[in-house]
């Protein structure tokens, strides 16, 4: 079975991360592999980014951009924290 590399975590410690604003994330490939490069993978993405505020309403969309074998966005969590979801949730959905 292949291990994850260990590797530091950005995440601040003491930071909330459900908490209202705006999201910076990168997704990255296994090994890096140029998967993305692929048209009908971008083309999953690009319609999976496009769908995320169908599935959760109180998520806005800022900044998408596909890379070779990783993809950066910029997604915003609105104030309404009861009903919406986490930040954990929405990345998941890729």
């Amino acid at each position: 079975m292949n291990q994850r590399p260990s590797r530091h975590s950005l995440r601040l410690l003491s930071y909330d991360y459900d908490s209202p604003g705006a999201y910076f994330v990168t997704l990255c490939t296994v090994e890096r592999k140029a998967l993305f490069e692929q048209p009908d993978l971008r083309t999953i993405l690009e319609e999976t980014w496009e769908m995320l505020p169908q599935r959760f309403p109180t998520v806005k969309l800022d900044t998408f951009v596909i890379m070779p074998d990783h993809v950066h966005f910029i997604l915003w969590l609105e104030e309404n924290a009861e009903s919406g979801p986490r930040l954990g949730q929405v990345v998941a959905t890729y």
